[in-house]
């Protein structure tokens, strides 16, 4: 069977999967390209941002090349879907690799990210609320095992409210406060939808809640019961514990908590304030870690 490569070229981090025809894993990688920093709020992928995403996208045709996979399928999200320049890019890409790149909607994105969850852990009878916060946008799931009762793409992604209200560091009160009246402004959709569906669980796919999954995991000493490769169950005071923590510092002290990586840093702080926003909204408590995502999801439709 071919060995298939997805490419999900997020607002923050491009990510690679290469798997073989079983959906076996052959090569992962991703890539710190921040194709949203200085321009996400302003409709433009900058210069900079425009060269490191055909540098990386040059990389992973090479890397493709190298592990033999013979079908590529490329998905763009936010800051390509909301940038002026987001179809030259797709064009230059085309011209450098070959690689052509699909630029989805939201809601074509929710539902990739469903499917993604899905294959990493069971979801059940219940009502679920997963939540996926990119760079760019944050798509919010409701839904059990069987189907997705509502979805909704929001465009209010972590490099957007960090651009808006990390202003200065670390983050001032003030500042969490607009962000949080700012948040109630832009969520209404959400809340409603929880009062229709009263999701109970609080579902969490991979970026931000991979590395807070990764702190708790790092400040326990390593594997703990109920935890599979694939999800991890971060219990309400693990969590509020570690979110207090970040909140509260410095670039340099975020640096230096085990499990944070440079890629996440900056934008972990307003991405801990939205998941408190929602989980006291909603009135969520324990979170179930999804490591999949988005690249999976597309990886489950093509198989």
């Amino acid at each position: 069977m071919k060995n298939l490569c997805v490419i999900d070229l997020g607002t923050n981090t491009f990510n690679m999967l290469i798997a073989d025809g079983n959906g076996q894993r052959i090569f992962n990688e991703k890539i710190a390209v921040r194709l949203g920093k200085d321009g996400i709020n302003k409709g433009i992928i900058t210069d900079e941002a425009y060269s490191r995403a055909i540098r990386t996208m040059t990389y992973f045709k090479e890397k493709a090349v190298q592990h033999n996979a013979d079908l590529i399928v490329a998905i763009a999200t936010s800051a390509v879907r909301n940038a002026a320049n987001g179809q030259q890019l797709v064009s230059d890409i085309f011209a450098h690799t070959g690689i052509q790149i699909r630029v989805i909607t939201g809601l074509e994105e929710a539902n990739l990210i469903y499917q993604g969850v899905r294959a990493a852990l069971h979801l059940g009878t219940d009502t679920n609320l997963i939540i996926d916060i990119g760079g760019g946008s944050v798509e919010c799931i409701v839904g059990n095992h069987q189907q997705i009762l509502w979805s909704q793409s929001f465009e209010i992604g972590a490099q957007r409210l960090y651009d808006l209200f990390h202003t200065s560091d670390p983050i001032p009160p003030e500042q969490i406060i607009a962000l949080n009246n700012y948040l109630e402004s832009q969520l209404h959709p959400l809340i409603n939808a929880s009062i229709l569906y009263k999701p109970t669980t609080l579902i969490g796919s991979s970026g931000t809640f991979d590395t807070l999954a990764e702190i708790d995991w790092i400040k326990k000493g390593g594997p703990l019961n109920g935890n599979t490769p694939t999800e991890y169950l971060l219990s309400s005071m693990d969590y509020i514990s570690i979110s207090d923590d970040i909140v509260c510092k410095s670039r340099e002290e975020r640096l230096s908590i085990p499990g944070m990586i440079d890629i996440r840093v900056d934008m972990v702080v307003v991405a801990c304030l939205l998941i408190n926003f929602i989980r006291k909204r909603l009135q969520l408590e324990d979170i179930r870690v999804s490591s999949y995502a988005l690249k999976e999801g597309v990886l489950h439709s093509m198989l």
